[in-house]
């Protein structure tokens, strides 16, 4: 089941650990030539964040006061829905299952045309600056908190989960050479991103994630042509090679089997109306265009992306497959092993470094700034009700970076990839009760018991947790992705069990 709740871009979860990397002085040098030529850039990019004279200080910080152009956004939104662990865990599982991934891709592109046509008009219907205040209209004060609740959980622990992944390879890069102790190494990396996103917050996250997007793909197109050039290979030779690769398999059609097609597909559109039309970190910086029609054709744009992006990160690993062979090179027991044990041993270079580890900071910060922000806003204006107290958004803000130093230092203690493995089951069982709370709103005229909405929101992830235990027991079946579904199915109907007289 643990695969089966990463993020949309994240098959599996890494388990690499320092151990397993050795540096010498000079990729030490490359990494901090990297690490402080891309802050200059983010720093840069921040300060050209225009706020204007007489703008609301938190209407800038939450919304950039809805003044962003949506191409920015739009090419911004494809390194913030990706990760650290998307490039190294989407080549890694290329062993285990092929390219199947696209599958599950090509549902997230119905997924976000719901998004764009179904959700966004609600959002702009109501002018949220938190998508979750749809809660409160539609329910009331406790189906609110509780939404929000939900999300700031799961949010915390996926997003301090992915941020734990490009402390490690820094540490493993720097720290560990420089004596530097791993604690330090998280507070100085989120020490950059609160600096960078202190004062305009959406206003600059909106640029500096175009740079990382940017950032993001050029590393990917390094890493490739490294591997291109160590094999000997022209880029038409290397295509042609990954198209008769056995790996190079894309769809399966045995129902029994975990990548079936249409288990795949359908997973990817529900995971895209959850983990991005749901979730208010996803869905701040589309609230930042300054139309619904913009919005609309931002959410479509990058949601198209999404297919060709996945496909180069499953090109790559098949390529790196290929390299393996030619170079006889044993492959690890772990394929999110296999790109950053060839990087930290040589095998592709020296300069390989400096694509891998700028690709790996552009993911991790362009997610982690935006999830910061927005659980900075959903404290502020779901939580403590306050969306126009400046000192206390400064403050929020700073406790969500603490908050984060804290989830990725108890990640480290705990060690290995089945605890990401855990986190991520965990968001997986939050974004239910969110799917059940929104569907239920919007394809229902019913209103709910509003102080019974905790209970029921807590009993659906509960059941699923039992259901998934047992039903392998008792029948054989092994839940996948649609144990979301399922969770999202049960919460809605415990909403229909304490249904009342419609509130619209």
């Amino acid at each position: 089941m643990a695969e089966a709740c990463s993020p949309p871009c994240c098959p599996s979860s890494p388990s690499f650990s320092s151990s397993k990397i050795s540096s010498p002085v000079s990729p030490l040098l490359l990494v901090l030539a990297v690490l402080v030529g891309y802050f200059l850039l983010l720093s840069m990019a921040a300060r050209r964040a225009v706020v204007k004279a007489g703008d609301d200080a938190n209407d800038v910080f939450f919304r950039a006061a809805r003044r962003a152009p949506w191409p920015l956004v739009a090419f911004g939104m494809i390194g913030a829905s990706l990760s650290g662990v998307s490039m190294i865990s989407v080549p890694g599982w290329v062993g285990a299952a092929g390219m199947s991934y696209l599958q599950m891709c090509m549902g997230f592109i119905p997924g976000y045309f719901v998004v764009a046509f179904v959700l966004l008009p609600v959002y702009y219907r109501l002018r949220l600056t938190s998508i979750y205040g749809y809660l409160a209209s539609r329910f009331g004060e406790r189906t609110h908190r509780t939404g929000a609740l939900f999300f700031l959980l799961s949010k915390l622990t996926g997003a301090a989960a992915r941020l734990y992944v490009v402390c490690i390879v820094i540490f493993s890069f720097v720290g560990a050479p420089c004596g530097i102790p791993f604690p330090v190494v998280v507070i100085a990396v989120l020490l950059m991103i609160w600096l960078y996103t202190r004062q305009a917050g959406m206003a600059a996250i909106v640029r500096t994630d175009a740079l990382q997007t940017l950032c993001l793909l050029l590393a990917l197109a390094g890493i490739i042509i490294a591997v291109v050039g160590r094999l000997g290979m022209s880029i038409p030779e290397a295509w042609s090679a990954v198209v008769r690769h056995p790996l190079a398999h894309i769809f399966v059609w045995d129902a029994a089997s975990p990548q079936y097609f249409w288990r795949q597909f359908l997973s990817g559109v529900f995971i895209v109306v959850v983990m991005t039309g749901l979730d208010q970190d996803m869905m701040q910086k589309n609230l930042t265009c300054a139309t619904l029609r913009d919005a609309q054709k931002d959410v479509c744009l990058y949601g198209m992306a999404f297919l060709p992006v996945n496909a180069l990160f499953l090109g790559l690993g098949v390529l790196l497959h290929v390299f393996c062979a030619a170079q006889q090179l044993p492959l690890p027991e772990r394929g999110d092993d296999l790109l950053p044990q060839l990087v930290a041993s040589g095998s592709l270079g020296t300069l390989v470094i400096i694509p891998f580890v700028l690709g790996i900071v552009a993911a991790a910060f362009s997610s982690a700034d935006s999830a910061i922000a927005s659980l900075t806003t959903s404290l502020c204006i779901d939580i403590f009700r306050r969306p126009t107290d400046v000192r206390l958004r400064r403050w929020v803000h700073v406790a969500v970076i603490m908050a984060f130093v804290v989830a990725i230092l108890a990640f480290s203690l705990l060690r290995g990839g089945s605890t990401i493995d855990v986190i991520y089951t965990m968001a997986g069982y939050t974004y239910g009760p969110l799917l059940g709370l929104f569907a239920f709103g919007l394809l229902t005229r019913r209103g709910v018991a509003d102080r019974h909405t905790p209970i029921v929101c807590l009993l659906a992830p509960i059941s699923c947790a039992l259901l998934d235990h047992f039903v392998p027991i008792w029948w054989g079946y092994h839940f996948g992705y649609e144990l979301l579904m399922l969770n999202g199915l049960l919460t809605m109907f415990g909403l229909f069990l304490i249904r009342r007289r419609s509130r619209l």
